[in-house]
């Protein structure tokens, strides 16, 4: 009976450790805020659920509003998601969006494909969800938005920068200690085969008598 009972506990710890493990992790990261010229970017947007709120009708809504220097700065809706169906509105936008969310729709980004100068500006996502639980349906609504710029190349990140310059410097400081290692060692046991051979010579050096015959102890 304790067996069994032994059995039925590790079952279902075994059980309790793989939901948690299946279970999807959201992290609420931002958007870059730099974008390449001629590449694709992906513009993210990030609203985590609760376990509670899983069962939920989600629409999503992407707007962007140009600078100054780009046009007037009106806002425009260039891309929505609702019903499980992602659509591209009309504009300057109009075949270079496509969704890149998650399943779950926790992540639900697009990606933008031949970035241009004109696409930077100020993008902003708005996540509505309707909650069905059991005796009432909540409803909220998620804003993210970011400034993005176009550059024609990517800038130097000063902390990949001095990551590299260190490891570039552990890397020498390690060969070093590795030679000098070496050389200690190589000396130590040079050392260590001239002694034996200093020994050797010494012990050949004494005659065969006074080998086979050792002298005797001094008594009184």
């Amino acid at each position: 009976m304790v067996t069994q009972t032994r059995v039925h506990l590790q079952t279902w710890v075994l059980l309790i450790f793989v939901v948690h493990v299946s279970q999807p992790v959201c992290v609420d990261a931002p958007s870059d805020t730099e974008a390449i010229l001629g590449e694709p970017m992906k513009l993210i947007c990030v609203a985590c659920l609760k376990r509670e709120e899983v069962k939920a009708k989600t629409r999503v809504d992407w707007y962007y509003t140009p600078n100054k220097e780009n046009g007037p700065a009106h806002k425009t809706h260039i891309f929505k998601y609702e019903y499980g169906t992602p659509t591209e509105l009309n504009g300057t936008f109009k075949g270079r969006l496509f969704w890149n969310g998650s399943q779950d729709l926790q992540d639900v980004s697009i990606r933008l494909i031949n970035v241009t100068y004109n696409d930077s500006g100020f993008y902003e996502c708005q996540v509505f969800r309707k909650f069905e639980f059991e005796f009432y349906s909540p409803s909220t609504t998620i804003f993210r938005n970011f400034t993005l710029t176009v550059k024609e190349k990517a800038s130097v990140d000063p902390t990949a920068l001095y990551s590299e310059i260190m490891m570039y410097v552990l890397l020498v400081f390690l060969t070093l200690w590795l030679l000098v290692e070496m050389v200690y060692c190589y000396r130590k046991i040079s050392k260590s085969d001239e002694q034996t051979e200093d020994t050797v010579t010494n012990y050949l050096a004494i005659p065969s008598e006074q080998k086979d015959n050792p002298a005797a102890p001094v008594t009184e």
